[in-house]
């Protein structure tokens, strides 16, 4: 079988092209300011994009009616469960109009669904970052107005945990698992059941700062700066999403650059890398205590996973609750072109949005 995989960003559009989970071709097609600028809406970018994909294919000499499928990166929709969803009108619909949001990752839903029907071929999405399987005790935050909500890394999250269990011969839905995505943002979930039944918030709410992120930061300072009149609501969104975590502290969002500074002998990056470890482990045993501490893994993934010191520091730290997986890096593409293989084969159902 073969797929077709389109993952839009702000200002590029990755597309890769698999038979089976065989890779054939991958680009990353880069888009300039300029060329965006052009356009008052991100749905409005839905032809200009398109037309630069399928000249893509047109210069591989690939026959676009060999494809099975088309899938896209899923976007801002309503809270949903993890899955892989057909791309209905419904579904077209409210990533057009960006449900809970816009953003560049709601043209992947939209291309594959065009693209789809012009070769006759289904489209679907796979595990957008609004998967939301929260058991109700887990959205409680003490505020009733400030619910817990979840957003995390869904898809590589969803990949892994299916990878560990398809290797190990069990079913994603009996296992108990701790799987925890170190990346510009880090996110620890506890799934259970093939649910992901509580995680910390990735983008700006809570759980150990990351490279680019703050994490939980104490509430009452935060009140405090945000009424100081030195900030802007946007200059302080920006202290806690972009520029905090690693980046506020070293300058940098690259864990190989804090790693640099500390084999040189700087204290702080020393200080902060160990720091982060430890709010990670952190992070780990919280959702092993919603796992009543039966943990059957604790899987590691994201691009901070490459760091061999940081994967053992995690393991010296939470290595006690069950044995660690490491599954380095984030392949979105092929966790999309698997997301549509399991429905394809009758391995799982296509979600119903």
């Amino acid at each position: 079988m073969k797929s077709l995989i389109i993952n839009p960003g702000s200002t590029s559009t990755k597309i890769g092209v698999f038979e089976e989970e065989t890779l054939l071709f991958e680009e990353t097609l880069r888009h300039s300011t300029e060329e965006i600028a052009q356009y008052a809406s991100i749905v409005d970018q839905k032809d200009f994009r398109k037309n630069i994909i399928l000249n893509l294919l047109k210069e591989k000499d690939f026959d676009i009616k060999s494809l099975d499928v088309v899938v896209g990166r899923g976007g801002m929709l309503k809270p949903i469960p993890g899955g892989t969803y057909a791309v209905t009108d419904d579904l077209l619909e409210d990533l057009r109009i960006g449900k809970q949001g816009q953003h560049a990752s709601n043209l992947g839903g939209i291309l594959a669904r065009e693209i789809g029907d012009e070769i006759g071929a289904p489209s679907y999405i796979v595990d957008p970052v609004v998967v939301d399987e929260l058991e109700p005790i887990a959205r409680y935050s003490g505020v009733p107005e400030l619910p817990r909500t979840s957003v995390f890394h869904a898809l590589n999250q969803k990949a892994v945990a299916k990878r560990y269990a398809k290797e190990t011969g069990k079913a994603y839905d009996s296992l108990n698992l701790v799987v925890v995505h170190m990346g510009g943002g880090v996110s620890v979930g506890a799934h259970r059941n093939g649910k992901v039944v509580d995680v910390f918030n990735a983008l700006d709410g809570d759980g150990a700062f990351s490279p680019e992120r703050a994490g939980a930061v104490p509430s009452g300072a935060l009140i405090k700066m945000c009424f100081s009149g030195e900030f802007t609501e946007k200059e302080v969104y920006k202290k806690i999403v972009g520029n905090g975590g690693f980046n506020a502290y070293l300058g940098t969002n690259d864990m190989r650059d804090v790693e640099k500074m500390a084999s040189e002998g700087n204290e702080k990056a020393v200080e902060l890398r160990e720091a982060f470890i430890q709010q990670v482990a952190k992070d780990i045993g919280s959702m092993a205590c919603v796992l009543n501490g039966k943990v059957d893994q604790i899987i590691v993934t994201g691009g901070i996973a490459y760091d061999k010191g940081v994967v053992e520091g995690l393991k010296k730290k939470a290595g006690w609750i069950a044995e660690f997986t490491v599954y380095p890096g984030e392949d979105e593409l092929l966790a999309l072109a698997q997301g549509a293989l399991r429905v394809l084969k009758g391995e799982e159902k296509a979600m119903t949005y």
